[in-house]
């Protein structure tokens, strides 16, 4: 078996991409949360946006948003066929984040999900899900009903989001790996979080 070399400052990740063919059965009762879900509509505040991302994403070294400049983060956030939901607690403190993309004909990427550290394991991310799948399946006004629904994770997210997405109906077609720059060595996070994680 050939070990192959990781450069220094970059990062190797097994992606794992889930798909669902057709909407899931209705739950078998309301999902309940003390949480509130606001969409935030074009032109999406890149800051506020920025923040939320990197307080979610630190603890798995999430990278993709904060490396896009001002330009290319509007076009992404504010295309007609990109929705950004934020869930917030009763103070309006932004906890939780869903981005769904449309932009491929009659399919729907969730793009990002996540919460706040301690936002998980409270039956919040089934209830931001129970959303994410509605609105999915729901697409958008006036193009093709939708008949995939995708998502994808990797070796750095949360231990438990690939069994969490499987949970909910989503079942893996394909797997990769990605090599791309470490974002603490790139200054996105500082060099000190996701010990876990070795920074070489």
């Amino acid at each position: 078996m050939a070990i192959v070399p990781v450069p220094p400052g970059q990062l190797a990740t097994i992606v794992t991409s889930l798909e669902m063919r057709s909407p899931p059965a209705p739950a078998a009762g309301p999902q309940k949360s003390a949480l509130k879900l606001e969409l935030w509509p074009a032109p999406v505040d890149r800051d506020r946006y920025r923040a939320l991302f990197r307080e979610i994403g630190e603890p798995w070294l999430w990278r993709g948003r904060l490396v896009m400049d001002d330009a290319t983060l509007a076009a992404t956030l504010d295309s007609p066929t990109t929705t950004v939901h934020v869930a917030t607690r009763r103070d309006g403190a932004p906890v939780g984040l869903l981005e769904l993309d449309f932009s491929v004909p009659e399919t729907c990427e969730i793009a990002y999900f996540g919460l706040v550290p301690g936002m998980t394991g409270n039956g919040h991310g089934a209830w931001l899900m129970a959303h994410a799948l509605r609105m999915a399946w729901k697409g958008q006004a006036g193009s093709p009903a939708i008949s995939r629904v995708w998502v994808h994770t990797c070796d750095l997210d949360h231990p438990s989001a690939l069994g969490f997405y499987q949970r909910q109906g989503f079942v893996p077609f394909e797997r990769g790996v990605e090599i791309y720059p470490d974002p603490r060595a790139a200054g996105l996070y500082p060099r000190d979080v996701a010990p876990r994680v070795p920074l070489l």
